[in-house]
């Protein structure tokens, strides 16, 4: 069935076009709730009426998603989400999560237009994700995943074991314990006077320099 389209209607086509559809489709939904008008010469004649206030709403349209993509790729999107050690989230951010935080920042985007590659994210770090604007206009958008303060302050507490383990191992290599057997074995061959010597060499220092030639 053909009809004209009163509105812009994803997957289907932009206010003004002509397209084909369903019969059951077009008079069970999109004639009920106004989104389309049946194609008839009539109303054809009303299309060519409004022809001129369309085009100056697409073009309106237009430069709003070129605006829209210069400020989301400028302007990361960063989510804190619980993760594990090893960077792994409790959970996932999808589109949803993604529109939500794009909205408290004043952009309105549909959760169906942000594609993820994956369907979801689920591990921390820096992601792209492709946001369908209008027409061709898409923006590729930057999503920086971090953990939530729970989570960092367990991620700088298992790098600290990880360090103390490294230091306790790097103590018991080879290298260091040869470090330590040369340096007792340096101290071990340092030649110590006997008694004997000792008291001789007491006596040599107190004795008058003259008395040994006095005979």
């Amino acid at each position: 069935m053909k009809v004209i389209l009163n509105n812009d209607v994803t997957n289907l086509g932009e206010e003004g076009d002509v397209k084909d559809v369903a019969p059951g489709y077009a008079r069970n939904y999109l004639i009920p709730k106004g989104i389309v008008m049946p194609y008839s010469r009539q109303n054809l004649a009303l299309l060519e009426s409004r022809r001129a206030t369309i085009e100056k709403r697409k073009e309106d349209k237009r430069e709003q998603a070129k605006s829209t993509r210069e400020r989301l790729e400028n302007e990361p999107v960063t989510i804190k989400m619980t993760a594990g050690e090893k960077g792994k989230l409790f959970g996932s951010v999808n589109s949803q999560t993604i529109a939500e935080e794009l909205e408290k920042r004043g952009v309105d985007v549909e959760r169906k237009k942000i594609d993820i590659d994956e369907g979801t994210i689920k591990m921390l770090g820096t992601h792209t994700v492709r946001v369908r604007l209008y027409g061709e206009e898409e923006a590729q958008l930057k999503v920086v995943v971090e953990p939530d303060e729970k989570s960092a302050a367990r991620q700088k507490t298992a790098e600290k074991k990880t360090e103390a383990s490294e230091e306790t191992a790097s103590a018991g290599t080879p290298e260091a314990q040869t470090a330590g057997a040369s340096s007792d074995t340096q101290t071990e061959a340092e030649p110590q006077p006997s008694g004997e010597e000792s008291s001789q060499a007491a006596e040599d220092a107190a004795s008058p320099e003259g008395e040994a030639d006095t005979e």
